[in-house]
């Protein structure tokens, strides 16, 4: 069997399919985290640098949060979709 029978069998098998759906759920959510903790961690510290951007930095962090945000939700809705459609 070659490693595209391998995947093609993975694929169509609703365990195997339910499984990854959760595992990507999974990664999707903690690496929106991460990702959104960067982003607050980075605006913090270049706050405490220069004082006088906080309104203009807090502005793009939020903006940048968002869309760390919406990418984590697409891909959940994503992940759950599979779990639901097979």
């Amino acid at each position: 069997m070659t490693i595209l029978n391998i995947l093609l069998q993975a694929v169509t098998d609703p365990g195997f399919a339910k499984m990854g759906a959760g595992i990507g759920a999974g990664l999707a959510a903690i690496g929106a985290g991460i990702g959104i903790g960067r982003i607050g961690g980075s605006a913090l510290e270049s706050i405490a640098r220069q004082p006088e951007i906080s309104g203009d930095l807090r502005a793009n962090m939020i903006v940048a949060a968002a869309l760390v945000e919406g990418a984590a939700f697409f891909a959940i809705v994503v992940c759950l979709l599979i779990v639901f459609v097979k």
